[in-house]
């Protein structure tokens, strides 16, 4: 669990987005109060629950940017699903409990990869030993095998291919997912393990090279080091206690206007998520796990729905309620420019693997600017992804002939971007169906 300050997470979330503070504020206390709850003694551990946030903006502004950026930084089980991917219990599709057995995973990648970083020096060991094995054979003379492990330590057989053998990941069929079934994911998988354990694993021959080789082979050291039940055991309290689960597309499941919605997916969908927020028991092939202290974040554009058309037992639920304001033709602007990997950024850098240099000149921005801000407001407000549009149509020409240009350079003001959507994005009828 990362135990950065709230300022040292909004910072990091300025780095690639722009404005929106006080849902970054939000998230950066929520995330903060996560790493003291862990500061306490047990008998007030249990009853700090964490307060659940719903992020209420149009389309476009950062709310999905944001919970993509918080994942990387939480150095927790984090994951991000869409509350239009699931229906009610009792209809065939994902119901939300899911989501929970979606995280354990998660949670379980967490633990193993940490687990491996402890035991890397001694898997090192070991994967060099069968690196000599596959180049001198087991039986070779001590002399013989110094002499060549001096060769393989100064880099000199990097290039020479060799023969190993592996442990067979791959399962050939993955699981079955039985709705509402309870365990979720049932089938050939759990089968394969099974009879992979009674068997002591499969394992498989791989023809590489001798550097290549140290990636699967220290991979497979490190698993012989490694207890599962430890890592399930780590997971299952790292997932209870610091889990996150953004939820996205809330709004998508309100019944409109209060009344009652006929897809399957939306007010049956509420319903079975109530007492995931709240706090239930959820079954996974890795053993029971409480919700109690997962952390929910809960998104939506809110269009056509209100939040107050969510069912009023989830209103209550999400407790904070943060707004994310539309972007202006500043935010525009400084979205082109200020963060870390711009638009402008990446067009450049694609154009530079052609030996195209690609310059923006200031008017050219605020051009590029003018053009999302008035599109946004005559055509339909899509926030930050009209830039994307409208960038992509102003340098279609440069796209398409930059490999005859290698070694030239193309400079994008005002007048280029006017002469390459001015006419269009001002015809609104045409706009609407080109932008």
């Amino acid at each position: 669990m990362t135990n950065f300050s709230p300022r040292e997470i909004v910072s990091e979330l300025d780095r690639h987005i722009i404005g929106q503070h006080d849902a970054k504020r939000a998230v950066a206390i929520a995330l903060r109060n996560r790493w003291r709850r862990q500061q306490l003694d047990e008998s007030l551990r249990d009853e700090v629950m964490p307060k659940n946030i719903l992020m209420i903006g149009p389309t476009g502004v950062g709310k999905t940017e944001i919970s993509r950026r918080l994942a990387k930084l939480a150095g927790a089980p984090f994951i991000k699903v869409e509350a239009t991917k699931f229906t009610e219990v009792g209809y065939v599709g994902r119901d939300v409990e899911q989501i929970i057995r979606d995280l354990v995973e998660v949670g379980i990648g967490l633990a193993r990869e940490k687990k491996r970083s402890e035991v890397q020096a001694k898997a090192h060991m070991s994967a060099e030993e069968r690196v000599l094995d596959a180049l001198v054979g087991a039986t070779s003379s001590p002399a013989t095998r110094d002499s060549f492990r001096k060769k393989l330590r100064s880099g000199e057989l990097d290039d020479k291919e060799i023969d190993i053998e592996i442990a067979d990941t791959a399962t050939g069929m993955g699981g079955f997912d039985i709705p509402g079934m309870q365990g979720g994911n049932i089938g050939v998988l759990n089968l394969s393990e099974m009879f992979g354990k009674a068997m002591g694993g499969r394992t498989k021959k791989v023809r590489t090279t001798v550097k290549a080789s140290y990636t699967d082979l220290i991979r497979d050291e490190s698993d012989k080091l490694i207890d599962n039940e430890v890592i399930q055991r780590e997971a299952i309290r790292a997932v209870e206690n610091d889990g996150i689960v953004f939820l996205d597309e809330i709004d998508k499941i309100a019944a409109r206007d209060g009344g009652m919605g006929a897809g399957v997916s939306r007010e049956g969908v509420q319903r079975d998520l109530l007492p995931l927020v709240e706090g239930t028991t959820v079954s996974t092939k890795y053993g029971p796990v409480k919700t109690d202290h997962v952390l929910f974040i809960a998104s939506g554009a809110f269009h056509v729905s209100k939040p107050s058309d969510l069912l009023p037992e989830l209103q209550g639920r999400l407790p904070i309620r943060v707004e994310l304001r539309p972007l202006t033709k500043e935010d525009f602007r400084r979205i082109l420019t200020e963060t870390e990997a711009s638009l402008i950024r990446q067009y450049k850098a694609l154009m530079e693997t052609e030996g195209l240099g690609l310059e923006f000149t200031d008017d050219g921005i605020d051009a590029l600017a003018d053009v999302a801000v008035h599109l946004n407001s005559s055509v339909e407000n899509i926030g930050a992804r009209r830039l994307q549009t409208v960038m992509e149509r102003v340098l279609d020409e440069i796209s398409f002939n930059a490999p005859d240009r290698g070694g030239s350079s193309v400079t994008i003001d005002a007048e280029y971007v006017r002469k390459h959507v001015g006419d269009l994005a001002q015809n609104t009828d045409l706009s609407r169906f080109i932008l």
